[in-house]
């Protein structure tokens, strides 16, 4: 027997976190899909266990001031993709500025050092996986897609699809419902 699943890797994320922390006994507050705040001073002994109890788990820890920028900054981003409120006016630079204490000029350059792209190219990468998602899992149609992430058409989201990711929208789709019945079948 098969079954079809979909994943909340944000509550997976949460609850695994969770679930480590309670186990090693450490007060603790989730801030954000990437950032706990420990609310006790923790020895050396308990920090190295901390770290390698999470590393287990494929989770790492970031300790360079760059990186975690960075990270929060790809944290912004996912949920600016999955805003409600997403429309002509929103810019993006203004909302990690006022997210973060640091200029968007700032934050463009140390986001191209460590990734090797822009903000906007990263964000255009996230949309993409996002419509990936709402077309395959949701069944969301191109048009309801387009309107949703404020597209200014759906050729526009076609075009950016198909550069992205080599394919058409439909050809993606038909392409997923193939290998889905291909499964089914084996």
């Amino acid at each position: 027997m098969k079954i079809q699943v979909k994943f909340d890797f944000l509550s997976i994320c949460n609850n695994l976190l969770s679930e480590k922390l309670v186990r090693l006994g450490i007060k603790y507050k989730l801030n954000s899909s990437s950032e706990i705040e420990i609310l006790e001073r923790l020895s050396l002994e308990d920090k190295e266990l901390l770290y390698k109890e999470l590393n287990t788990s494929g989770i790492h820890v970031i300790d360079n001031h760059q990186s975690i920028l960075v990270q929060r900054v790809k944290t912004i981003l996912a949920e600016i993709i999955r805003l409600d409120n997403y429309n002509d006016d929103f810019k993006v630079s203004a909302y990690i500025e006022h997210k973060l204490p640091h200029s968007y000029n700032y934050l463009s350059r140390v986001f191209s050092e460590a990734t090797f792209m822009s903000i906007e190219q990263f964000l255009i990468l996230k949309k993409i996986d996002y419509v990936k998602e709402l077309l395959i899992e949701d069944g969301l149609s191109l048009t309801e897609i387009a309107y949703k992430l404020n597209y200014s058409s759906v050729s526009h989201l076609s075009r950016q699809f198909k550069k992205t990711t080599g394919f058409s929208p439909s050809y993606f789709v038909n392409l997923k419902k193939q290998i889905k019945t291909a499964t089914k079948e084996n």
